[in-house]
């Protein structure tokens, strides 16, 4: 739908302030989210002096909370095509935060586990209701745009987070979990203010829209299982960009998880400098994904594989730069790490993009869900298997393993790079 052409005035007036009102609430929710999601890299080093945790522990941590996040956002995408996503993302937040508190009064590492297992679950409520949103309040034409705008939330939650954790981990690690606890608690707050659902409840027409709303809430369960395994579970590219996505996921939270710890076991860089270097990384993401989704929509006529192909190229080139020069200046190696952050951001985006105008807005929390799970399926690699893989053989050998997997993700790309750049046309 074109709203200058097919809406009133006065009507397109509303339905922009309410698309841009839910863009901002939902970027600010979602960037909470990472507030009591990331700040364990940086507690992790003073985690494992006071407490004597090994690296392969706190690996295994990231690795289960990983998996269960990537299962609870492919499992939670059902319901998130079908629910209130003002209620069910506030749910979310109030529980990873809560979560988060637990986490800081405790000391057991079996608790540790197992809260943060559940942090990851909760977690996982984040997005679908997201996808949902943002697929009904956005045009086809218009998604890679927009959402990679939305999508810095990422880069900026988690870029806060580890610059805010950098600082206040001085007081002791438990700050770390306490403080961003308490920010999340408040921005819940202002989601159930700010967020409502679909167009249609607040008395907007829907974009795409065949069939009236009262028509699709009568839907059969059935039906709406042929239509998901149609567009979702029987579509070759959205497997393609499901595997690829585990390759991007892998080197983005490599860097991300282990970065803190890295530069200072690696390079003998303090934490408050890692905390910006890989705060850095988050920002020069930011500018990546608005340059991917730009380009997506602009020269590529929103054909976002595409673009995924070229920035894991370059992310590869760069990751390979800086493990290649050894004992760089601090600059140098901060605008690798930049550089590197700002191609895999494209990909990061652009994969959730693709994959829900692929599958179109009825169906896109399951198809964006779908590619988280193997997504987070990477922590078993970015997680476990890189705290294991540095404890045993050194960092210098964990990069050189991060840099064959970045190779193979562009390599994965590559068979996507025919799809077209939405399935409206085939409804």
């Amino acid at each position: 739908m074109n709203m200058e052409q097919d809406m009133s005035p006065e009507v397109a007036k509303k339905f922009k302030y309410w698309q841009t009102r839910t863009i901002i609430v939902s970027m600010i929710g979602y960037a909470l989210f990472y507030f009591v999601r990331k700040n364990l890299s940086i507690a992790m080093p003073a985690m494992q002096e006071d407490l004597g945790i090994t690296k392969a522990d706190l690996g295994l941590f990231l690795t289960l909370h990983g998996l269960l996040y990537g299962v609870s956002k492919f499992a939670n995408g059902f319901i998130g095509d079908r629910v209130n996503a003002r209620y069910f993302m506030v749910t979310g937040l109030v529980l990873s935060a809560v979560c988060n508190l637990i986490f800081g009064f405790s000391s057991a590492v079996l608790v540790f586990g197992v809260v943060w297992m559940l942090n990851g679950w909760f977690q996982g409520m984040g997005f679908p209701p997201c996808a949902r949103l943002l697929t009904h309040w956005i045009p086809p034409h218009q998604l890679a745009t927009k959402m990679s705008v939305w999508n810095t939330s990422h880069s900026i939650g988690a870029g806060l987070v580890v610059i805010v954790c950098g600082y206040i981990v001085t007081m002791g690690w438990r700050w770390c979990f306490y403080v961003p606890s308490i920010v999340a608690l408040v921005g819940a707050v202002l989601l159930w203010l700010g967020l409502r659902d679909t167009p249609n409840s607040v008395g907007l027409p829907e974009l795409n829209q065949k069939t009236n709303e009262n028509e699709e809430q009568k839907e059969t369960s059935k039906e709406f299982k042929r239509f998901i395994h149609k567009r979702v579970f029987g579509n070759p590219y959205i497997w393609i960009l499901a595997v690829a996505n585990f390759f991007v996921y892998t080197v983005r939270y490599a860097v991300l998880d282990w970065g803190p710890t890295l530069l200072g076991e690696w390079k003998g860089i303090s934490i408050q400098h890692a905390g910006w270097m890989v705060a850095a990384f988050e920002i020069s993401g930011i500018l990546g994904m608005l340059v991917a989704g730009w380009a997506t929509d602009r020269f590529f006529g929103g054909r976002g594989p595409r673009v995924c192909v070229i920035c894991m190229a370059f992310a590869t080139l760069f990751i390979a730069l800086f493990w290649g020069v050894s004992h760089p200046p601090m600059w140098l190696a901060t605008l690798l790490l930049g550089l590197a952050g700002f191609c895999i951001y494209g990909p990061q985006a652009l994969v959730g993009i693709a994959a829900a105008n692929i599958a179109t807005k009825k169906a896109a929390a399951t198809a964006v869900g779908f590619t988280g799970l193997f997504g987070y399926a990477s922590t078993l690699l970015s997680g476990w298997g890189l705290g294991l893989l540095a404890q045993s053989l050194g960092w210098n050998y964990a990069i050189g393993v991060l840099i064959f997997v970045a190779i193979t993700g562009t390599g994965i790309f590559l068979f996507a790079w025919s799809a077209k750049a939405n399935g409206y046309g085939d409804e």
